[in-house]
Parts: C-alpha cells; sequence; structure tokens
C-alpha cells in the first residue's frame, strides 16, 4: 500500500514535538474574557426552505470583535410541542461556507436541531457563505488564503477569530428554546473538524452541555509536522509564504503554536470520535494522531481518566476519509451519547 506518513503502529504511539507556549492558557482566558464582555445578540429567522420536513432559520449572532456571524438552524418538522431536542454544531471545511438553506440538513433529517456555522472570509470554494471577516489584519501580507492572514502577531492571527466564532456558535445553539441545551454535539470534516476540537477544548470548564465532538480527518492540528509534510492544501499556503519571508519562519511557528488543535484538544473534557485516513496527503495521518493522542490528557476525570475517545482508520482512503459509511458511524456514536 502507498504511504504518505509513518506506520500505523507508530502513528499509534506518536506525539508532536510542539511545546505549548507558557502562557497559552492565560491567552484564551484572556480572548473569551474579551469577547464575552459584548452581548451574544442571537437573531432567528424562519426562511422558506420549499422542504416540508424541516423547519430552517437564518441565525446570527455577535462573533469575535461583535462581527456578525451567520448560520443555519434546521430542525424536524415534525416534533413533540415541548420537546427540546439535542444539537449537532456543525462547522465547514476549508475555504466553504453554510451555502444554501436546502443545502444540508442531514442532522435534523435524523431527529437532531442542527445548527450550521458560516465561516467568516470564506465560502469562496464549493460552497457559498455571506460572512465577511471585518478585522483589519485581513488586508495585511498574506500568502492567497487563510491560513497566514494576521500571521504577524497573534493578537491578530485569523484563527483566533474563527476559535471564538466556534465558542460563541455553542452558545448561540444552546440559546434557541427548542434546543436542549444539555446534549450538544460538535462536529465537522477537515476544518470543521479542527474547529470541533479547538471548541471542545475552549469549551470544557466553561459551556456545560457538550456530550461528544465529532472529529473527522481534522485539520488544524500539529502544525511543524504538518507544514513539512503535507502535499496539498491549505498547509502549503504557510510554506509558499515563508519561502518568500524567510525571515519569519521562527516568529510564524510561534504564532501558530497558539493555535495548535494538539493543545486545544488536550483540554477537551467530552466523549470524542475521530476519523483518520492513512493516504490522506492534505490533512497527514500523524498530525491526526498526534491530536487523538494528545485528546483529553490535560483533563482528567476524578477517576484519573481522560475523557472516552475513539478513532476510525480508513486505510485506503485520502483527505475524503470514510464520507457516507462514517456518517452512519456517528449516528450509531450519538446513541450512546445523548439522552433522546
Amino acid at each position: 500500500m502507498p504511504s504518505v506518513d509513518m506506520p500505523l503502529q507508530e502513528l499509534r504511539n506518536y506525539t508532536s514535538v510542539a511545546k505549548e507556549p507558557h502562557d497559552f492558557d492565560a491567552f484564551w482566558e484572556a480572548t473569551l474574557a474579551e469577547v464575552t464582555s459584548i452581548p451574544l445578540a442571537p437573531a432567528y429567522t424562519p426562511v422558506e426552505n420549499l422542504l416540508p420536513l424541516i423547519d430552517s432559520y437564518d441565525v446570527s449572532f455577535a462573533g469575535y470583535g461583535g462581527a456578525r456571524i451567520r448560520g443555519w438552524l434546521h430542525l424536524p418538522a415534525h416534533r413533540s410541542p415541548g420537546h427540546r431536542l439535542p444539537a449537532v454544531v456543525q462547522y465547514i471545511g476549508y475555504s466553504g461556507g453554510r451555502g444554501l438553506v436546502q443545502e444540508d440538513t442531514k442532522w435534523a433529517q435524523a431527529g437532531y436541531a442542527h445548527f450550521i456555522m458560516d465561516t467568516r472570509g470564506q465560502g469562496y470554494g464549493g460552497i457559498t457563505g455571506d460572512t465577511p471577516d471585518p478585522h483589519p489584519s485581513a488586508g495585511g501580507v498574506a500568502h492567497p488564503g487563510l491560513m497566514t492572514r494576521g500571521l504577524a502577531a497573534k493578537e491578530d492571527y485569523y484563527y483566533r477569530r474563527l476559535y471564538v466564532d466556534a465558542f460563541r456558535a455553542i452558545e448561540t445553539v444552546q440559546s434557541f428554546p427548542q434546543v436542549d441545551a444539555d446534549n450538544v454535539v460538535l462536529a465537522g470534516i477537515s476544518q470543521g473538524g479542527g474547529l470541533a476540537l479547538a471548541a471542545a477544548g475552549l469549551a470544557a470548564g466553561r459551556l456545560d452541555g457538550i456530550r461528544a465532538a465529532l472529529a473527522d480527518v481534522p485539520f488544524l492540528q500539529d502544525f511543524p509536522r504538518a507544514i513539512n509534510l503535507a502535499q496539498r492544501g491549505p498547509y502549503p499556503e504557510i510554506a509558499a509564504f515563508l519561502s518568500r519571508h524567510r525571515d519569519r519562519h521562527e516568529h510564524a511557528l510561534e504564532v501558530l503554536n497558539y493555535f495548535d488543535g494538539v493543545h486545544l484538544a488536550r483540554r477537551a473534557t467530552a466523549p470524542a470520535l475521530f476519523s483518520v485516513a492513512l493516504l490522506d496527503d492534505v490533512c497527514p495521518p500523524s498530525t491526526v494522531f498526534a491530536s487523538y493522542n494528545s485528546y483529553g490528557t490535560g483533563s482528567p476525570r476524578q477517576s484519573g481518566q481522560g475523557p472516552a475517545k475513539s478513532i476510525e482508520i480508513y486505510h485506503f482512503n485520502g483527505h475524503e476519509g470514510g464520507q457516507e459509511h462514517h456518517w452512519v458511524r456517528q449516528l450509531e456514536y450519538l446513541q450512546g451519547h445523548l439522552a433522546r
């Protein structure tokens, strides 16, 4: 079998060389304190979706800096009066947005409240988006794409804003009257999987009710290895930028270290289901295992054990991962982790 990374037996024990900055927790504590001083101000507007079995709402809320972040909320149309639904908060893959209102309602079809967060400044590749990124650093020197936007300083880096948006998306869906705030799942593929892990880490000890994280071939993990190994996709944007800005290599890694999903995954406390594809040259398997092996290890429960976690391995797949087969696995997984 062709290989893009180390053998599976080595992957199972792999840990990232990235070491947490000494002020990592202080940085994120200050970041969240700054944004939570801004009212969330969620708004839900019913919209016609031409789907008789699904009710949909056009949602907005105040994300990082107070910027209005868009989203779709889908609910099964035929639901019991007064019954509050478990919710899946879905984050989107790189370059995509929330799409058309009818485009993705699969979790609502399965009986969940399904919230899709639009991704600020994205929605230009494959799936449309509606949320701009108004931050001043968005116009700075950068490689085309998002990976180097604001990379000059951790305070300005693009993913600081996006991670905060992902955190506030949880608060937004929990505020909806027909959602069971004690039964929320975070989910996503690629960048969406990375955002699910980041949000799970940031929510630990701050937001109750997160029952599971579903991280499918997650992106934004183990930056030191990823930017040297990934052959396609967003990680090479960083390498391309540094090939011209040769004097910024060390500083760029210092900034990226504050956003490495390996560190945030370590703080998560919710049970998790990961997936990895062993021929993935966009999110190399070792970067996924770095996050999986780290997940929950920084937040042991009173028993001394971290949260339950498992990983599905797709031996002959690339970045497409398990696709429809993995969604079936996720449906099965949630049956054991949510009160219905």
